[in-house]
């Protein structure tokens, strides 16, 4: 794990030899992240965004059944006063797809909203969102996640 800091950006890397490692490092960000963040997701088929935000969802305290929202292209996990809008892009190709999903209403609702295939809206994620590039290695298993962000974020789970 390295950890690189300045006035204005962190950025922090981990790396994941399983399925069941990916889902705990979810788990131990999801503890961490305010509510209300914005969290983009950026990785190829297969990458683990799906499993990382399994384990986001229950390491923010929430139960629910955690699925890809490809079709749905949002599914909503709630516990009490705690929401979490989990977006899929992977079928969103420009402006009026993205407007057509509402996510600008869900952005601007002071909930956590997790998005998945997030370079296919990077021109709309908020400038202060918390950006995690997950890369597959050789190792078939094995991920690399960069996690970086605002000094909004105060990354602490170590």
């Amino acid at each position: 794990m390295s950890l690189k800091q300045n006035k204005t950006v962190f950025t922090e890397e981990f790396k994941s030899e399983s399925f069941l490692e990916t889902e705990a490092l979810g788990i131990k960000i999801g503890k961490t992240v305010p509510d209300g963040s914005v969290v983009a997701l950026f990785g190829e088929l297969g990458a683990g965004k799906t499993a990382f935000v399994r384990g986001f969802v229950a390491g923010a305290g929430i139960d629910a059944d955690v699925s890809s929202p490809t079709f749905a292209i949002v599914n909503e996990y709630r516990a009490d006063d705690k929401v979490i809008y989990h977006f899929d892009m992977y079928r969103v190709s420009g402006w009026d797809d993205l407007y057509s999903t509402g996510y600008f209403d869900y952005i601007d609702s002071g909930s956590t909203v997790i998005i998945e295939w997030s370079e296919n809206i990077e021109s709309a994620l908020p400038d202060d969102c918390i950006r995690i590039a997950i890369t597959k290695t050789e190792n078939e298993n094995e991920r690399i996640f960069e996690i970086s962000g605002s000094e909004k974020f105060d990354f602490t789970c170590h």
